[in-house]
């Protein structure tokens, strides 16, 4: 999708640059598959603000997505390419020769009218859905299943794919868009392509109320604020971190430290990690 500019005529607009939506098709979103979506502006049960910076943002109804592909040899044709508000790529309706009808997240080079299947077995073209056993080394996927029947968990962002390296055994090897080179179980599923809206990353909003329309509150640097409320704060004029390491306002270190528990299962299915190790 091509990036549109605009002439500087305000500051906002000098910079500005937003996606040009005219390859999409020009209709309201199928209401069958249409959900509420309540906003929290961050807040529990309790009214406590437990995630900051959420708050206000346009009204929109959440597009119900079909990650798990499950009707098999059933073919499917593309009838519209559509924006999603909740997410930064495009979707697409399929209508099932049966009548059914379902989103799936829109892959680079597919058109209306287009026909896709999904099944244990299928074509390797783009938008068809099969298991990774059935994938040929070097192809690239997305909508990719961690555990089988549960519906896709990776690859699902604008622009993103991964790769098949080979079989071993029961297991697949995929090198994901991170670097990260792992086992999934054979009879996981993918979608043949790559994530479309490649060009999603060279959005620049322009100005903060566009940030606002997507429920973005401000953020308040921790170095402006007081000692007792961040521990970046305080000092005269400006002064740097003062600690070992950047902190959360709570205290807790935000940099170098690992997040993810290492005694996880899959863990050994990892080969390599995205940081090369």
């Amino acid at each position: 999708m091509a990036i549109k500019t605009y002439k500087p005529y305000t500051k906002s607009r000098r910079a500005m640059a937003s996606q040009d939506y005219s390859g999409l098709s020009k209709v309201a979103p199928e209401k069958s598959l249409l959900q509420p979506k309540k906003k929290s502006g961050g807040r529990n049960n309790q009214g406590v603000i437990t995630c900051r910076h959420i708050g206000g943002g346009n009204k929109n109804r959440y597009r119900v997505i079909d990650f798990r592909r499950r009707k098999d040899d059933i073919p499917a044709t593309v009838k519209t390419i559509e924006y999603d508000p909740n997410r930064n790529a495009n979707i697409a309706l399929i209508c099932y020769a049966d009548g059914a009808k379902a989103y799936i997240i829109h892959p680079s080079g597919l058109k209306v009218g287009d026909v896709i299947v999904s099944g244990k077995a299928t074509d390797i073209k783009v938008g068809n859905c099969t298991e990774l056993q059935s994938i040929p080394d070097g192809t690239f996927i997305h909508n990719i299943e961690l555990q089988p029947g549960k519906g896709a968990q990776m690859c699902r962002a604008a622009g993103t794919s991964a790769q098949t390296l080979g079989i071993d055994g029961k297991y697949v090897t995929v090198r994901l868009a991170s670097g990260e080179v792992r086992k999934l179980l054979g009879n996981c599923r993918a979608t043949i392509g790559v994530v479309g809206n490649e060009d999603w990353n060279l959005v620049n909003l322009g100005k903060a109320g566009k940030r606002r329309y997507l429920g973005v509150r401000p953020t308040v640097r921790g170095s402006a604020m007081n000692p007792n409320d961040h521990p970046h704060g305080g000092g005269e004029g400006k002064c740097p971190v003062g600690r070992d390491a950047p902190r959360s306002p709570w205290g807790k270190r935000t940099q170098g430290v690992k997040t993810r528990h290492m005694k996880k299962n899959s863990t050994r299915l990892i080969i390599r990690r995205k940081n090369g190790k």
